[in-house]
């Protein structure tokens, strides 16, 4: 365990020396900040509280944000250090590779939990300052919304190191990676759409539809955050999808918490397998 925290440390501090942290964090944070002035102000108009709308605006924002930065650390974390020669020289130390694998992985993990627990602290701390009435179920969905951002951060991170145990180049990874961003971000749900439209409900059944939600973890992640409350699902128009949709806030946790074992397992696999 010392030696998985040692390499978790030696990440953090290269993403200190990268820009990494600071660009992170200062990017969620601008933006979570803009949302917070920008956004609440139809508050009063939706039937919501101050805090239940920016929820509603960072969740969605977290979506295209969160999953992006995540892959831009992590493709390249193991072909890239194989192409420096960096990883020979580490692994020449008794360390193993799943210990390496882990290590960066809680390393990376960490810089990404710190930049969106800064990002959208400072958020609800501004949403605060302008003495605006909040409930307690709006902060337990804050709260919710912030630590699945980060589960959903994980998620990506995983999927990337599994790009970067197969990739031959740091190039490919790159370009891998940001395909894998447009599938699960962009293109998942069109094509979701549109087949729901064209079915018009005659063979996609409910549980079908549960199913080809939790194919895709931004959806999981969507569905756990915009459907947590009345409140939320109404003012993000998710109260028709709640009726429709079947998934228990644990099923949708333990979909992510899998999409994260599960690439991760995956790498471990091919990074144990790969010649240096």
């Amino acid at each position: 365990m010392k030696t998985i925290l040692l390499l978790s440390a030696k990440e953090v501090r290269e993403g200190l020396r990268n820009r990494w942290v600071i660009a992170a964090t200062g990017l969620l944070a601008a933006l979570a900040l803009t949302l917070v002035f920008l956004g609440s102000a139809p508050a009063g108009t939706v039937g919501a509280g101050a805090l239940d709308v920016v929820v509603i605006s960072l969740a969605s924002l977290t979506i295209f944000v969160v999953p992006l930065i995540a892959l831009l650390i992590s493709h390249d974390a193991i072909v890239g250090e194989i192409e420096r020669g960096t990883m020979t020289l580490l692994l020449s130390y008794p360390v193993r590779r799943r210990q390496v694998l882990l290590g960066k992985f809680l390393g990376h993990l960490a810089i990404l939990a710190f930049a969106t627990c800064v990002g959208y602290g400072l958020a609800a701390l501004a949403l605060v300052a302008t003495d605006k009435g909040i409930g307690g179920e709006s902060w337990t969905a804050f709260a919710t919304m912030t630590a699945s951002s980060v589960l959903l951060g994980a998620v990506f991170v995983a999927i990337g190191y599994l790009v970067s145990a197969l990739a031959r180049d740091r190039g490919t990874a790159a370009g891998i990676a940001i395909g894998i961003w447009l599938v699960f971000v962009v293109i998942y749900d069109m094509a979701l759409l549109g087949i729901l439209v064209a079915d018009q409900g005659h063979y996609v059944s409910g549980g079908a539809l549960n199913a080809l939600l939790l194919f895709n973890p931004t959806d999981a992640y969507r569905i756990l955050n915009l459907s947590g409350s009345t409140e939320i699902a109404a003012a993000s128009g998710m109260a028709g999808s709640v009726q429709s949709v079947a998934l228990a806030p644990m099923a949708l946790i333990a979909a992510l918490v899998a999409w994260v074992a599960g690439p991760m397992a995956l790498a471990a696999l091919a990074f144990s397998r790969r010649e240096l």
